[in-house]
């Protein structure tokens, strides 16, 4: 039998030979199909190119909501009138938000960006805003978040992405119209979309040039489709270094699945992407007695979008004096567990799932290494890497750096072409259970040579063990 341990007592001979298909299928052998090399995702080639480099966020959406603790969208959700849902005002008090905390956990998880709430679709604003009194300022906090986190980032070189939402349930000049993510109209509406456009360029303008360098900008809830590029041209105007999503008024510089609503199995992407998720199930901001999903969704969600060269935003929402919970915070310090053992696989590293025809796992690789991601259910304690047919010189689980069997082998179920793969087996699945393993194979060569051609069976009678 052809195993990791007697490959390497060889000195990695059999990693340069064919193992042999048997003569009696060689009139019947095909190029197994595999998926076309997915094309790198180009680059801006200007300072937005950070983007590439940090690749994992923490994401927050943090306001009054916190306050009744039940969904970010409550003034929505729960049908109540704007006249009532505004004197939360009267009660944000946030006397325990420490944004160093903040950026503590998001360091020991291993994110390198934040991107915050600075009005969600409730209009409250998290900063000294002067086109509205519906801010932090004037409220029994009167503080300035955004210029605290702003500071703590500076200081930190962490990159500050603002997300502000289009629709707007407390401006009386939003047309709220009863559409998706808006109220019915309201008692002393006054709709007006000009006017509106106007208060948003103004609150657009200030937050990109009182905080400093921005380094992103994130649109939500363009619900009446307006489209007009000069918005985002003052952004880019404003603060060169800011990547802008997909979500405003024109197409932007990036695309947004979010949860896992965009269920999707390509090889990558055609431009760049950053995928959304949040710890709990049911809402973004702050909810008490939340439903939070297992360690492995979120492990999996990530692995699935980091491994095709996407970033990736992970929401936590604060309570309402500022702090993360317990129940989020410790998810983040697993998943930051994982991550930190694995993170060489993801950043850095280029899709290669075009190598194998395995769909039920992901690849990375750069120069001789090839990363195995395992990031589905995997039935069974063996992963199948046809049609490579080279050993690699190690294998190595990342998640806590054992070795790991290989071997090259003609398997039953490859019989109709009679040809032997490159297999991983013994597999310890049962004991990762809750977690994305991740397989570190180091070859002699680079890892687009990794298919050898076969030759007809040569008589060997353990060729097929």
């Amino acid at each position: 039998m052809i195993t990791r341990r007697n490959l390497l007592k060889t000195g990695g001979m059999l990693t340069t030979m064919p193992l042999f298909a048997p003569h009696m299928f060689w009139d019947k052998l095909t190029n197994y199909p595999i998926p076309s090399k997915t094309n790198n995702i180009k680059r801006f080639g200007d300072g937005r190119d950070w983007f590439f480099k940090k690749r994992f966020g923490m994401f927050v959406h943090w306001g009054l909501y916190s306050i009744s603790g039940w969904h970010e969208q409550h003034q929505w959700r729960g049908q109540i009138e704007r006249e009532e849902y505004s004197k939360l005002s009267e009660k944000w008090n946030p006397d325990r938000f420490d944004p160093e905390v903040w950026l503590d956990l998001l360091e020991e998880t291993g994110m390198e960006y934040i991107c915050i709430t600075t009005k969600h679709h409730d209009g409250f604003c998290l900063w000294d805003t002067k086109q509205t009194s519906f801010n932090t300022m004037n409220t029994p906090y009167k503080k300035d978040v955004i210029a605290m986190l702003a500071n703590a980032c500076h200081r930190r070189k962490i990159p500050l992405c603002l997300y502000y939402s289009i629709a707007d349930w407390h401006h009386q000049n939003y047309p709220n119209k009863g559409r998706h993510h808006e109220l019915l109209p309201q008692k002393k509406d006054q709709p007006n979309w000009e006017n509106y456009l106007k208060f948003l360029r103004a609150q657009v303008y200030e937050l990109c040039t009182k905080y400093g360098e921005i380094n992103g900008f994130w649109w939500d809830m363009n619900v009446p489709g307006h489209i007009d590029s000069t918005i985002n041209q003052m952004i880019r105007r404003l603060q060169p270094n800011a990547v802008i999503n997909d979500r405003g008024f024109d197409e932007g510089d990036f695309g947004t699945p979010e949860r896992d609503f965009e269920a999707d199995d390509s090889s990558g992407f055609s431009r760049p992407t950053e995928a959304c998720q949040s710890v709990g199930m049911e809402s973004w901001g702050y909810r008490n007695h939340e439903d939070f999903y297992t360690d492995q969704h979120l492990m999996r969600s990530i692995d699935r979008y980091l491994a095709r060269d996407s970033n990736y935003l992970l929401n936590v929402g604060p309570m309402s004096n500022g702090t993360i919970p317990v129940e989020s915070t410790e998810i983040l310090k697993r998943i930051g567990k994982w991550y930190n053992a694995v993170k060489e696989s993801l950043v850095n590293a280029k899709p290669a799932s075009h190598l194998t025809s395995n769909r039920n796992i992901m690849l990375t690789g750069k120069d001789k290494t090839l990363y195995i991601h395992l990031n589905k259910e995997i039935p069974g304690n063996v992963i199948k890497l046809k049609p490579i047919n080279v050993a690699p010189e190690k294998a190595v689980l990342l998640n806590d750096g054992r070795e790991i069997d290989f071997i090259i082998r003609f398997n039953p179920s490859d019989h109709t072409e009679g040809k032997a793969y490159l297999s991983l087996i013994n597999l310890p699945l049962n004991e990762f259970c809750n977690t994305v393993l991740v397989i570190k194979l180091t070859f002699n060569r680079p890892v687009e040579k990794l298919t050898l051609p076969f030759t007809p069976y040569d008589g060997d009678s353990n060729w097929y063990l």
